[in-house]
């Protein structure tokens, strides 16, 4: 169980931060299990070593999120969160078990991705096609494998942001916030910049063109099925190391 925290230590809105990760984490660790009541405030905040304020406002969080809900006089019950959470729940789910989450979010990935490659191919503006062809060609030139990451990454943005769909970006933020929150396990993917900007390089050039449905929705699949692939290779490797 998470270790206690403490009000002195830092400002009460950390401390709002920190008790609501350890309460999630152990939720989604299974201390506590869907159906369950979690202890009594007085109980829990004890446990966690902050004061009830900073628990209530921490159960308020992950009311939001889909992980408990809170019925007065009752108790805060937790939630099944595979049929309550939202996407911001990404992150905690792979950094608490990367290896049963990571290729579902790899697979979705490449699914979204490609529909968003489809779209930017017909959808972008002039500009946002000049700024992916410019990323394209930073990934190639990228100095080590953290940068080659956060352009790779930057691509993806301005990609959903051209789709003309402004649900799109918010979708891919939450998978890029997972995959940065893991970015030191998958970086060795990303070692050779030049390879993974010579895969990128064919899907970057037909949506740039504007090329038909057909040919970018094969080069995205590819791309980032591929670039998947080494990804979850990497982090099974800086699992062993």
């Amino acid at each position: 169980m998470s270790e206690p925290l403490s009000d002195r230590s830092v400002a009460r809105t950390s401390v709002v931060d920190a008790v609501a990760e350890s309460v999630r984490a152990d939720i989604l660790s299974g201390v506590y299990r869907p159906g369950q009541y979690l202890p009594p405030a007085r109980d829990l905040a004890e446990q966690y070593g902050v004061t009830r304020t900073s628990l209530k406002h921490a159960i308020v969080r992950l009311a939001e999120a889909g992980l408990v809900e809170t019925k007065h006089g009752v108790g805060t019950r937790v939630r099944d969160y595979e049929r309550h959470g939202g996407i911001d729940l990404l992150p905690v789910l792979v950094a608490a078990s990367a290896a049963d989450w990571a290729p579902a979010i790899f697979e979705v990935r490449a699914e979204i991705g490609a529909l968003i490659a489809v779209r930017a191919a017909e959808h972008a503006s002039a500009e946002q096609r000049d700024r992916l062809a410019a990323l394209a060609g930073r990934l190639t030139d990228a100095e080590d494998a953290d940068a080659a990451q956060l352009v790779e990454c930057e691509w993806h943005r301005v990609l959903a942001g051209a789709s003309g769909n402004r649900v799109y970006p918010l979708l891919m933020n939450g998978v890029l916030d997972t995959y940065l929150r893991l970015r030191h396990a998958l970086r060795g993917a990303f070692g050779d910049p030049a390879a993974i900007g010579g895969l990128l390089a064919p899907l970057s050039a037909a949506v740039c063109e504007g090329a038909p449905a057909q040919v970018v929705r094969e080069r995205a699949t590819e791309y980032l099925t591929r670039t998947g692939q080494l990804m979850i290779e990497s982090m099974a490797s800086y699992g062993g190391a």
